[in-house]
C-alpha cells in the first residue's frame, strides 16, 4: 500500500517542511513506515509524486513531478523541495498493488484543475476493471495513461462528475467547483465501485485468490476545496488509517525535526491530512470514534483519527467529517472493527495510543457532519440526529473547562 500527504494553509509553506524535514516525513515514510506491518514488501519505494499550485496567474493547473526513483533516493526532490512554496500541496509515495512501474502511474493524477490520489485498492480489480471502462464517457477511457486502479478510479470520479452536470473540463472562477459538488461525485464513485463488485459473477467469486473487499482511502482537490475518504468495503473490517491535523502554525521545535502543530487560537489556519502522523509523540495520535459522541485525544493534541467509512472536507480552512452511510455503515459508536484485513495490506488502522475526551472545538477547528444540504449518498445526516451530538459536545466542553 500506499502513503499520502495533504496540506492546505491560508499561506504558502515550504514543501520541504512536509516532505523532508519532519522526524516521520512522507519521505521517511517510504522506507521506515511505523504503521506498515507488510513485512513481504517494508517499503514504500515504487515511485513517489508531488503536486501543488502555484500563482493564479500561472493557470489553475497544479504542477506535478513524479518520479519512478524511490524518494528518499531522489536529489531531486530533495532540491524541489527547499525552494518551492504553496498553499496546497498533495505528495504520495507508491507500494504497487495494481500497475506497472513507470511515471504514468505515479500519483498524484491530474485533469485540468483537479488533483487525484488513492490509497489502497479496488477489490476483485481483475473482474472489475473491464467494466469499470466500459461504463466511462469516451474523454475519461482516453485519458488515461497508466495501468492501476487509482488511476481508473479517478476517471470514474471524473466520469460521475460529469454525470451530476459538473464538467471537469469547465473553468471554474474563485471559488473551484465547491466542495458539495466534490463530495457528491466522490460519493457517487464509490458508490459505482461497489456495483461493479456487486456485479462480480458468482462463478468467479469461489476463487481462492479473489478478494472483493475495496480500501478506499482517496483525495481530491480542485485548488480550493479537499475531500478525502476513509473507506473500507466492508461491514466487520477497519479502513487503512488516515489522519489529520489542523492549528495556526506549524513549526518545528527545539530538536531538528520536532515538529508540531501550534494553535494559539481556535483557529485552523493549517490542515495536514496524512496517512501516518508526520510526527509520533508519546502516545500516539488522538482518535474519533463516532460522528455523534466523543473526540478522543492522549492530551497531544496533535493527530486526529479519521473515522472509518467518512468522508472529510476541508472548505475555507475548515474541517468537516460526514459518514458515508450505505450498506456498510455501522451507527454504533461502540462498534468494533478487525484490523487484520489492513494489516494483511500492509496497514494498521491506528498507532497505538491511551485515550480522553476532547471537545471537537478544542481539537482545532474540526466541524463534525453539520452542513446542511450535504447529501451522504443515501439520506441526509438527520436532524435529530446533529441535534443530539450538538448536545453532547456541550457537556463535553463543561467537562473538559
Amino acid at each position: 500500500m500506499c502513503r499520502f500527504l495533504v496540506y492546505k494553509g491560508k499561506d504558502e509553506i515550504l514543501l520541504s517542511k512536509l516532505i523532508l524535514e519532519p522526524t516521520h516525513s512522507i519521505l521517511t515514510q517510504s522506507y521506515d513506515s511505523r504503521l506498515r506491518l507488510d513485512t513481504r514488501r517494508p517499503h514504500n519505494g515504487d515511485g513517489f509524486g508531488v503536486g501543488y499550485y502555484t500563482h493564479p496567474k500561472l493557470g489553475p493547473e497544479p504542477c506535478i513531478f513524479t518520479s519512478t526513483i524511490p524518494a528518499w533516493n531522489c536529489i531531486n526532490l530533495e532540491r524541489l523541495a527547499s525552494k518551492t512554496t504553496s498553499s496546497l500541496i498533495f505528495a504520495h509515495v507508491r507500494a504497487t498493488t495494481e500497475g506497472s512501474l513507470s511515471d504514468s502511474n505515479c500519483h498524484p493524477f491530474r485533469h485540468r484543475s483537479l488533483m487525484w490520489m488513492h490509497n489502497g485498492n479496488i477489490g476483485g480489480w481483475k473482474y472489475v476493471k473491464r467494466r469499470l471502462a466500459e461504463s466511462l464517457g469516451d474523454q475519461w477511457f482516453l485519458g488515461v495513461q497508466g495501468n492501476t486502479d487509482s488511476e481508473w478510479a479517478f476517471a470514474l470520479f471524473l466520469d460521475s462528475m460529469e454525470r451530476e452536470g459538473f464538467s471537469p473540463n469547465s473553468e471554474k472562477g474563485d471559488g473551484g467547483f465547491g466542495h458539495m459538488v466534490l463530495r457528491k461525485a466522490m460519493l457517487k464513485t464509490i458508490q459505482r465501485i461497489n456495483q461493479f463488485i456487486a456485479d462480480i459473477p458468482s462463478d468467479h467469486r469461489g476463487e481462492g485468490d479473489l478478494d472483493t473487499r475495496s480500501l478506499l482511502n482517496f483525495a481530491v482537490t480542485d485548488g480550493h476545496s479537499v475531500v478525502c475518504t476513509r473507506y473500507v468495503s466492508s461491514k466487520t473490517d477497519e479502513a487503512a488509517s488516515l489522519y489529520f491535523s489542523s492549528g495556526t502554525s506549524w513549526k518545528e521545535g527545539d530538536s531538528k525535526g520536532d515538529y508540531k502543530m501550534e494553535r494559539r487560537d481556535k483557529g485552523a489556519d493549517i490542515v495536514l491530512v496524512a496517512s501516518e502522523p508526520l510526527t509520533f509523540e508519546r502516545g500516539g495520535p488522538f482518535h474519533v470514534t463516532s460522528y455523534h459522541d466523543k473526540l478522543f485525544t492522549n492530551g497531544t493534541d496533535n493527530w486526529v483519527t479519521v473515522p472509518t467509512n467518512s468522508t472529510l472536507t476541508i472548505h475555507k480552512q475548515t474541517v468537516m467529517i460526514h459518514p458515508i452511510i450505505d450498506e456498510y455503515y455501522h451507527p454504533n459508536p461502540s462498534y468494533s472493527r478487525s484490523s487484520g484485513f489492513a494489516v494483511s495490506k500492509g496497514l494498521v488502522s491506528n498507532a497505538p495510543g491511551a485515550a480522553q475526551a476532547l471537545t471537537p472545538v478544542a481539537s482545532g477547528g474540526v466541524t463534525p457532519a453539520v452542513t446542511p444540504g450535504l447529501e451522504t449518498g443515501q439520506g441526509e445526516v438527520g436532524k435529530d440526529r446533529l441535534e443530539e451530538f450538538t448536545r453532547k459536545v456541550a457537556k463535553m466542553q463543561m467537562d473538559v473547562v
